[in-house]
């Protein structure tokens, strides 16, 4: 139950760093940083020296108005704010090879764009249900992995890998490159989600609701597949997409054994 309680109070609490010196030496200590804020328009020696180390790493460099980081914190954030990521992001260069010397068959989900938190949350919750191996996300315009997002997974988010990239064409080309197939979930072609064989080792692509899947990815994909509707309602929540098509993964893979 110990195990439990402490995620619990991480998820409740957003955390974090205030000051320029101060988010230096959390990237350099290594610190799980979800992303940084910096006042538009700051400059300074120590600012530039921030920015030159982040080039080396998967954390997003966020220019705000100077009001929202008031509205973050009255105390002295001299025009940067860090915020201190409740799950340690991973790298789906080393979970691939891995789920392939366990003997296992990859699944992967790719979420392109996906910013709503809430939702980020429920598709992380149905990926863990179904055995979802690692959820993939772009360095920017993806949801933060806050309080709202861990919440609405159940914790789930805690327990399945989650990979941020700065470029989701070359993850999709890697996984294609290490035998993956790449399914596109879209409405912009005829064929259905019970078309492509999911018992291979497989990524699929979720896109946003509003823009759905970047067209870089969507060539990319070696299928595009579509959810069948009938009513006079022509698309689903994106949470809800990501549900049916990982279960007519799990589907064709039970039914394969």
């Amino acid at each position: 139950m110990d195990n439990f309680r402490r995620p619990q109070r991480v998820k409740e609490n957003n955390e974090f760093v205030f000051g320029i010196r101060a988010v230096i030496e959390a990237v350099k200590a290594g610190r799980d940083i979800e992303t940084i804020y910096q006042q538009r328009g700051l400059g300074g020696e120590l600012f530039l020296e921030l920015k030159a180390l982040l080039k080396d790493t998967l954390i997003p460099l966020n220019s705000v108005p100077i009001e929202k980081l008031n509205r973050m914190s009255q105390k002295n954030h001299q025009g940067v704010i860090a915020v201190i990521s409740p799950i340690t992001y991973q790298n789906i260069e080393d979970i691939v090879p891995a789920v392939f010397e366990k003997g296992e068959v990859p699944l992967i989900l790719v979420l392109d764009s996906v910013t709503d938190v809430r939702n980020m949350g429920a598709i992380a919750r149905t990926a863990a249900c179904v055995g979802v191996h690692a959820i993939v996300v772009p360095l920017k315009n993806a949801a933060q992995i806050n309080a709202d997002a861990i919440k609405t997974s159940a914790g789930a988010l805690f327990s399945i890998p989650i990979c941020r990239h700065a470029n989701l064409h070359k993850t999709c080309l890697f996984l294609q490159d290490s035998g993956l197939q790449i399914v596109a979930c879209t409405e912009k072609t005829s064929d259905l989600i019970y078309t492509p064989d999911y018992t291979m080792p497989t990524a699929i692509v979720m896109g946003s609701e509003d823009e759905g899947i970047s067209n870089d990815l969507l060539r990319v994909a070696d299928h595009l597949a579509k959810i069948p509707m009938a009513g006079k309602i022509e698309s689903l929540n994106v949470s809800v997409s990501a549900g049916v098509i990982l279960y007519e993964a799990v589907r064709q893979r039970t039914t394969a054994i």
